[in-house]
């Protein structure tokens, strides 16, 4: 099954995301697409890393996002990956657009053939104002079309508001 959890800034979208891999039974594997380069984003990494269970394999991939999906998904086996938002701003950040839909392209396709339970969580970018640089108005289309192309695909898509899940596709949590 694949789900997409959307929301805002500290809405409740990972902590829901962690409830749901750890519901489901099986092994998880928390795939992680940031790269802390300053102190506030390392407090963030730092907060993610205590609340998850020391079981769980950790993964930190910032790019190739799709690779690392077909290497590790599994029938028995959860994949939770915290946030698109963070591997699309890696990816604009390369400054290389070929890369960008290179790597979109590949994960939108593999996702009809993997096995298993697979989470993404993701900010939802495009509620708000528009942006005023070139570069964060292509990041809100980008996400938005990355979004988009995901829920397609996804038996389940929840938006979470103030930690609360509003199913938006698939069965209700």
């Amino acid at each position: 099954m694949l789900q997409l959890i959307l929301g805002g800034a500290r809405s409740g979208k990972s902590r829901l995301a962690e409830k749901l891999a750890a519901d489901s039974q099986l092994p998880v594997t928390y795939i992680a697409t940031s790269q802390p380069l300053d102190g506030e984003m390392n407090e963030r990494v730092a907060h993610h890393r205590a609340r998850r269970p020391a079981e769980w394999n950790l993964i930190e991939e910032p790019l190739q996002l799709a690779r690392v999906l077909r290497e590790n998904a599994r029938a028995d086996h959860c994949l939770l990956v915290d946030c698109l938002t963070l591997w699309l701003t890696n990816l604009l950040m390369l400054d290389d657009a070929e890369r960008v839909c290179a790597e979109r392209d590949a994960l939108l396709e593999c996702l009809v053939s993997l096995p298993g339970e697979i989470i993404f969580v993701s900010n939802e970018t495009g509620m708000g104002v528009v942006p005023l640089g070139e570069l964060t108005r292509r990041f809100v289309d980008e996400a938005g079309w990355l979004h988009q192309a995901l829920a397609e695909r996804c038996q389940r898509v929840v938006l979470t508001v103030a930690g609360l899940p509003l199913t938006l596709k698939g069965t209700a949590l």
